[in-house]
């Protein structure tokens, strides 16, 4: 599947599972380009966002643009707890994930290899056996300057912080500034999100 853009990936996602799928939200600037792209092929496609208790005030902002703009509900699985920057993206994060996903046969990401070395061998499709769903990541090839063209080409709503020298953004606790995903869990040996950690097997 490599060689198709990311709408080609978005159109095939939305024709072989629609009303069977998903797009998880964190209001970055992946998802701007993703929510954009997404709600001209399929308006009324489930999009969903965990909401920890400690997200941002500024994602909190980005979130209310996302549903001016683009005309969307983004549906909430909450997943509040007693948040550190020792203990994040745990069981509360995947539980809420397990929730947004139940029913649904595939979901899409803004998952991109040029973020960390943990998605470098990121595919457009993939299978997520552990979950038995279908994984759509339809930027994995994009890099930093495409995604801001794309922005900026079509005046898209952002993340502010991302302007602030914030290249990946979680929740509060956990997140510096840094660029690829090097602010994610800073002082840690943390690398990847419990959402996509793909667990080895026997």
């Amino acid at each position: 599947m490599r060689g198709l853009s990311a709408e080609e990936v978005l159109a095939k996602a939305v024709a072989e599972h629609h009303p069977r799928l998903v797009m998880l939200c964190s209001f970055q600037k992946e998802e701007s380009v993703l929510v954009d792209a997404l709600v001209q092929i399929a308006p009324d496609v489930r999009l969903v966002t965990i909401d920890t208790g400690v997200l941002f005030p500024e994602t909190l902002a980005t979130w209310r643009a996302f549903e001016e703009r683009f005309g969307v509900r983004i549906e909430v699985e909450e997943a509040r707890g007693e948040w550190s920057a020792e203990h994040c993206c745990g069981e509360a994060k995947v539980a809420a994930l397990e929730r947004a996903l139940e029913g649904s046969d595939a979901w899409i990401t803004g998952i991109r290899r040029e973020q960390s070395p943990t998605r470098a061998a990121a595919e457009p499709i993939e299978f997520d056996e552990r979950r038995g769903l279908w994984k759509f990541n339809p930027l994995v090839e994009w890099t930093e300057q495409d995604l801001w063209r794309r922005i900026h080409e079509r005046d898209l709503p952002y993340h502010p912080l991302h302007d602030q020298g914030y290249a990946s953004i979680g929740c509060a606790p956990c997140t510096r500034p840094g660029s690829g995903r090097d602010g994610r869990w800073a002082g840690s040996e943390k690398t990847e999100c419990g959402i996509h950690v793909v667990e080895p097997t026997a």
